[in-house]
């Protein structure tokens, strides 16, 4: 609390969530300033500095690739064409933001083209995790009546089942072209990129009649920027560094369910079947 004092924060209460993992510092003014006193603080500590009157959100929009499982989808694709590390560094500099997201999606897809139909499957099956916590957040959230959308610049044949498994409403990503039980190497139209993410968040707001402040966006690459900095708390998660200085919140250290307790829920309060 010293920190929040220097800081000129006007600290008041705190107390934990659960003790020993997640606590409450409850202060009055300079967000800012907070968030750069509590930031690297305590170790291997992620910080969240937010209103109090609307932290608990009803719409949670997260990407899926690195976000909501381990791995990005196109790269372990790529493996079984054996061409991973040419695809891998497109998709590294795409979602730093070195590349246009469409242009490299469109390339990456291209060199897949004659890949095996069933090779999505195997991929799914063999290579897919989803990331910790993921299922603990979207339950949760769905279970006290929140809307969740996953938004994917990823693949429909991966996104869907992803969602069923792990709970969301709703899965929207791009539509991989297959003819003769083989890749085209050619992505459906229109192209599902930040565009397309900032305009899901919009929609779903205006759909359920949720506030922005009541939102909450959750990505690691550049084509999530656009919505992490339009929600109501825009999170950067183990994300690339262009999106981790946009950011309002980081999550560096913690897995998905730091989201939870960014919300004030306990452990007891999750949902985990």
């Amino acid at each position: 609390m010293d920190r929040l004092r220097d800081a000129g924060c006007a600290p008041g209460a705190s107390g934990w969530i659960d003790e020993g993992d997640a606590a409450d510092l409850i202060f009055g003014m300079a967000p800012d300033a907070a968030r750069t006193a509590l930031e690297g603080a305590f170790g291997k500590t992620d910080v969240v500095v937010q209103s109090s009157l609307t932290r608990t959100k009803a719409l949670l929009i997260a990407d899926m690739d690195s976000t909501m499982i381990t791995v990005e989808c196109i790269d372990e694709l790529a493996d079984y064409a054996g061409i991973k590390p040419q695809i891998a560094e497109i998709t590294e500099r795409a979602m730093r933001g070195e590349l246009d997201f469409e242009e490299a999606l469109d390339a990456r897809v291209a060199l897949l083209e004659g890949l095996a139909e069933s090779d999505i499957e195997r991929c799914l099956a063999d290579r897919v995790t989803i990331m910790p916590g993921a299922q603990a957040l979207v339950r949760t959230m769905r279970a006290r009546g929140a809307k969740a959308v996953l938004v994917s610049g990823g693949f429909t044949r991966f996104a869907e089942p992803v969602a069923r498994t792990i709970g969301f409403d709703v899965a929207i990503a791009n539509v991989l072209e297959i003819a003769d039980g083989t890749l085209t190497g050619r992505v459906a139209r229109p192209i599902v990129g930040s565009h397309t993410k900032l305009a899901t968040l919009h929609a779903a707001l205006a759909e359920h009649g949720i506030t922005v402040e009541e939102s909450l966006a959750v990505g690691d690459g550049a084509n999530d920027l656009a919505m992490i900095k339009a929600a109501g708390l825009g999170v950067a998660y183990h994300a690339k560094p262009i999106v981790a200085a946009a950011a309002a919140a980081r999550i560096d250290h913690g897995d998905l369910t730091a989201l939870l307790y960014a919300q004030g829920l306990p452990r007891a309060a999750w949902v985990t079947e």
